[in-house]
């Protein structure tokens, strides 16, 4: 499985937590080991937060916040830093991309994209934080002037999933950072070492004692912590929409501001008229991606009647090509589920498709033999002739599992791609402009990818869902927007 040219796994490396500028054990001295899920050895030991931690870390962000050093600084010194982290980032990419890979089990090429594109997110938000600006009215009556001005929420409680760790923590953290907030964020205990190195990177690129602050733990704990003191003004949370549900209960107590990104179970709309080898390659991508453990995965693929066997075809015989191994591999191009009990929920729906007689076509079962049995892989896995009424067309899997639903034109089309519970993305290809802005206006969803899927090549467009996949968006100047309060200032002129 492991070619001569693969890179080594990172293990044995070991974490404390960030609090107020410095590494600290946790008071109880007690810690958890993160095993690399595609061989089970341990890549760091990790601090195990407590309650008492985490409110270390909360008084640490709410000193520097009231202190003014960060949020009263001037922008060109915000910038800098982010533009420091973001060189910094780039000087580390391949540590960074090794432990990701490590850490998650992405495969290497994929785990240096997300190092990338987190440094440019970093970019990004530093071009940004030059750029704050509010209102003024100034024509509606002749003696008074209202001002309309944008202030840094506070401090903010930021939780984050494992599936892109390094990723989805940046796309809070830089905005956050960039107007002027203080952090205590939260990785998933599954993927908590490169928002610790994040942290370390902050810290060094100039950022003030207590701005940046890291824990972990379980989030029972952490979590519940950060999203009931009332202490922290904001939380930014990315996970499951069950879990996401949980969180807005536990902020309501003091109505603490939120932001949710939270599951999905996204359309992916195959037109007759398609480029057919376009379609599947990206249809690939879309459910492939992670080894599918993405929230805007592509896991209904909707395909035109017309074409359905065709594309069928064409779609198992890629997959059938698509080689699952070591993540260090080059040759690799879907790594293992990221937990023992991850691949038991893959396992699980699975097998709910079967006894919903979905026809499974391809995969249906965890791999094994010695270079796969102390990982945790996956078969890739495509169940046809689904009804969009099934389990597993309605549920949010997160593993590598399709299911196609043929329809018949576009009105059934649009009908299934609706019917569900979430909008967090979706995507058509067809050649007919026509219809792909029909598409592109009818479907409820935030994201809506035309000919392509995950992206067009156009980094930091607003990011989020409608209906049960999230609250607010993120990326873009909406994602700065998440974390800035909104003052109406009115001046009687004398």
């Amino acid at each position: 499985m492991t070619t001569e040219t693969a890179t080594k796994a990172v293990t044995g490396k070991t974490y404390q937590l960030l609090i107020n500028g410095e590494s600290v054990a946790t008071k109880s001295g007690e810690t958890f080991d993160r095993h690399n899920p595609a061989n089970g050895e341990v890549v760091a030991t990790c601090p195990k937060a407590s309650v008492e931690d985490t409110d270390a870390a909360i008084q640490a962000a709410r000193n520097a916040f009231d202190s003014g050093s960060w949020a009263k600084a001037p922008a060109r010194q915000r910038a800098e830093v982010l533009r420091k982290t973001a060189n910094k980032i780039r000087e580390e990419h391949n540590e960074l991309a090794r432990l990701l890979a490590s850490e998650v089990g992405k495969p290497l090429s994929e785990a240096g994209m997300e190092v990338a594109m987190t440094a440019d997110v970093f970019d990004y938000y530093a071009g940004l934080a030059l750029d704050i600006k509010g209102q003024v009215v100034s024509n509606y009556v002749d003696d008074a002037l209202g001002l309309i001005l944008k202030e840094p929420v506070g401090v903010v409680g930021i939780v984050t999933p494992w599936n892109f760790p390094l990723l989805l923590a940046t796309w809070k953290v830089a905005p956050a950072l960039a107007v002027g907030c203080t952090i205590v964020i939260k990785p998933a205990t599954y993927t908590p070492c490169t928002t610790f190195e994040l942290g370390r990177i902050i810290n060094e690129s100039g950022c003030p004692a207590g701005v940046m602050n890291v824990i972990s733990g379980p989030g029972k704990d952490t979590g519940a912590r950060l999203a009931t003191s009332d202490l922290v003004d904001k939380i930014a949370f990315t996970g499951s929409t069950e879990v996401g549900k949980e969180v807005m209960k536990a902020a309501a107590g003091n109505v603490k501001k939120i932001s949710l990104e939270l599951g999905g179970k996204s359309p992916n709309i195959i037109f007759a008229d398609a480029n057919l080898q376009s379609a599947v390659i990206g249809s690939l991508f879309g459910i492939y991606l992670n080894a599918g453990q993405v929230c805007q995965a592509g896991s209904r693929i909707l395909v035109q009647q017309d074409v359905h066997d065709q594309f069928l075809a064409m779609f198992t015989n890629f997959t059938a090509g698509l080689k699952v191994g070591d993540p260090m591999d080059p040759q690799t191009r879907m790594g293992p589920i990221v937990s023992e009990q991850q691949l038991k929920t893959v396992t699980d729906y699975v097998d709910a498709g079967k006894q919903e007689k979905a026809q499974l076509v391809q995969g249906g079962g965890r791999l094994t033999g010695d270079e796969y049995d102390k990982g945790y892989y996956y078969e890739p896995t495509i169940f046809d002739q689904v009804d969009n009424r099934m389990k597993i067309a309605q549920e949010e899997i997160f593993g590598p599992v399709l299911t196609i639903i043929p329809f018949k034109d576009e009105k059934e089309a649009l009908q299934i791609a609706n019917e569900t519970m979430y909008g967090l993305a979706a995507a058509v290809w067809t050649n007919d402009i026509n219809k792909a802005f029909k598409f592109a206006k009818g479907i409820k969803a935030g994201s809506v990818w035309i000919n392509c899927y995950h992206t067009a090549g156009i980094p930091q467009m607003p990011f989020g869902g409608y209906k049960q996949s999230g609250i607010g968006r993120e990326l873009g100047q909406e994602g700065m927007a998440l974390f800035m309060e909104t003052k109406s200032v009115s001046i009687k002129l004398m």
